[in-house]
């Protein structure tokens, strides 16, 4: 059976826990905010609308937001477009369609204005094929003042065509001495500028706003979910993965994404195989860093987005990813080798030793049997088992048994997972060592054989290449078929439930160990069946530890 085969999803579904999936969360700066209302309401344009709800309904409020927008960018000078609104797209899971609609859409709208303290307007969707259920969540970056700040002129004053407000009459009138076209006077005594909105909220212009908004979205539909398949996640941008992009409908750029996330999904598996190999975290996001994040923005910085240079980056990164893997995984190999040669030499010292410490325990254990119910002198055998003793020993509180907590419990099937993926990354080194043969057989070629063996060993090569990057594909699903998101989290969940186990064990030990020291009152009669169970349960003990120390005598 081919090693990248896929798992036995069907046998192993008991095993299995969810998997949650990413949230997804865009946000977009509006320019016309009453037009992009009136496309997110219409049942015209959209063809599953379900419900609409906003905390600030009336029209007057987003016209007028939009005009005090326009014209605050006007007076503050600044180049570019300005920003009346901004827009949240929200993916939501298709377990939440069967709540009703117009609760959903409030729940979604109030929370958000609860937490930031603005208002919105949002609509409830679906895509033409029902694949995408989404909110679209309009929203304002300052709030409403429940008193207009008026302010009157006290004298005459004078705007140029920009709006700014200049000292003197005489800049904005022309060569002629009429006023230019644009330019406006305010009289004594005339409202000069009313304020019914405050200044931006600033949060919503920083970076970290999105992220912000993608926990506490993530958590609002986390609550409402039925089914723990349906939970979601945020995405950790600290971790050692890349995010994929979602290809949006109609999207232009629709070619240059696939390939992006190509490279990443590749970079993506080789953090698999790199934490499997048991590279250090630490090891694996500095190279993230320095190879991938730091040129990036070095790249963006000199010659701006360029999908040609990102892909150069991503496919550097990957090689030297690759290059450390194989350092790890041959310098493992390397010491394996080592300890599997001592122990070879330490297991024929102790065969000869373990023969002699056998029999020696085995006769000391039985003549202590014999000595322990053989009758003393005066006395018969029955009152030797039978008579209570009159020495008078306290007897001591047996301890509680540890319990075995579920990730404790868990180890065994843990473990038995991490074999699997250490075979398969076995197979994907084995591999790649036989590729680099070929490619260094290749490399060496001359004269007549350079022409004959080219061909053939190019498609060796290949093959190879296509073999290897199945593997990968199959190291990585191993993990999402037992129900992790990645093989980081199942690494985490496996050292966890080992050192869980460990000290389980531990406890187990020096529960024995208290359990065996429990003198039993000897006041109390005991039977002679009694008795042999209980001399031999202590010859057992007495086995097992001198099993455990072979080894140190065989030294």
């Amino acid at each position: 059976m081919a090693a990248f085969e896929e798992l036995n999803v069907a046998d192993k579904k008991k095993e299995m826990i969810a998997m949650p999936r990413h949230s997804f969360i865009q946000m977009t700066k509006l320019h016309n905010v009453m037009g992009r209302i009136d496309y997110i309401t219409s049942t015209v344009k959209q063809e599953n609308l379900y419900a609409i709800y906003a905390t600030q309904p009336l029209r007057s409020f987003w016209k007028d937001l939009a005009k005090c927008n326009i014209e605050e960018f006007a007076k503050s000078g600044t180049i570019g477009k300005y920003i009346e609104a901004r827009e949240l797209i929200i993916a939501l899971p298709e377990g939440l369609y069967h709540y009703e609609h117009d609760y959903l859409i409030k729940h979604f709208a109030t929370d958000f204005k609860k937490k930031y303290g603005v208002d919105c307007y949002a609509a409830l969707h679906h895509n033409k094929r029902k694949t995408n259920f989404h909110i679209h969540l309009i929203f304002a970056e300052r709030t409403k003042l429940e008193k207009p700040v008026v302010k009157v002129a006290s004298r005459n004053m004078f705007y140029d065509e920009r709006g700014k407000h200049v000292r003197t009459k005489k800049e904005i009138l022309d060569a002629s001495g009429d006023i230019r076209n644009g330019c406006k006077i305010i009289r004594k005594g005339e409202v000069y500028e009313k304020k019914e909105f405050s200044i931006k909220v600033d949060r919503f212009k920083k970076d970290s706003f999105l992220d912000e908004a993608k926990v506490f979205f993530t958590n609002e539909i986390n609550q409402l979910v039925l089914h723990e398949e349906d939970k979601l996640k945020v995405f950790d941008k600290n971790s050692p993965y890349l995010a994929t992009k979602k290809i949006g409908r109609n999207n232009p750029k629709v070619e240059q994404i696939e390939q992006d996330n190509k490279l990443r999904m590749d970079w993506n598996r080789e953090v698999d195989r790199a934490i499997i190999s048991d590279v250090p975290m630490d090891d694996i996001l500095q190279i993230k860093m320095e190879h991938i994040t730091e040129p990036i923005k070095r790249s963006i910085q000199r010659y701006g987005n360029k999908p040609q240079r990102l892909t150069l980056i991503l496919n550097m990164a990957i090689t030297e990813l690759v290059l450390l893997i194989s350092k790890v995984l041959e310098a493992a190999r390397t010491i394996w080798s080592k300890i599997q040669h001592t122990d070879v030499v330490i297991a024929d010292k102790t065969d000869n030793v373990s023969h002699i410490v056998a029999d020696t325990a085995t006769h000391i254990e039985e003549n202590a049997i014999i000595e322990d119910i053989k009758p003393k002198q005066g006395e018969s055998a029955e009152n030797v088992i039978t008579s209570p003793s009159k020495e008078m020993v306290a007897t001591q509180k047996t301890p509680a048994k540890p319990v075995m907590t579920p990730v404790v419990a868990d180890y065994t099937k843990l473990k038995k997972i991490k074999e699997e993926l250490d075979n398969q990354n076995k197979l994907i080194f084995e591999a790649e060592q036989r590729r680099g043969n070929f490619e260094i057989e290749l490399s060496d070629l001359k004269g007549l054989a350079k022409l004959t063996r080219k061909a053939e060993l190019q498609r060796k090569i290949d093959e190879k290449t296509d073999y290897i990057d199945r593997l990968k594909i199959g190291l990585s699903n191993m993990v999402r078929n037992y129900g992790f998101e990645n093989m980081n989290e199942f690494y985490l969940s496996y050292k966890e439930s080992k050192t869980a186990f460990a000290d389980y064990q531990q406890k187990v030990e020096d529960w024995k160990k208290g359990y065996d020291n429990v003198v039993v009152s000897k006041d109390k009669t005991e039977t002679m069946s009694e008795k042999l169970d209980r001399l031999q349960n202590e010859v057992e003990s007495s086995r097992q530890y001198n099993k455990q120390n072979q080894a140190k005598w065989a030294r």
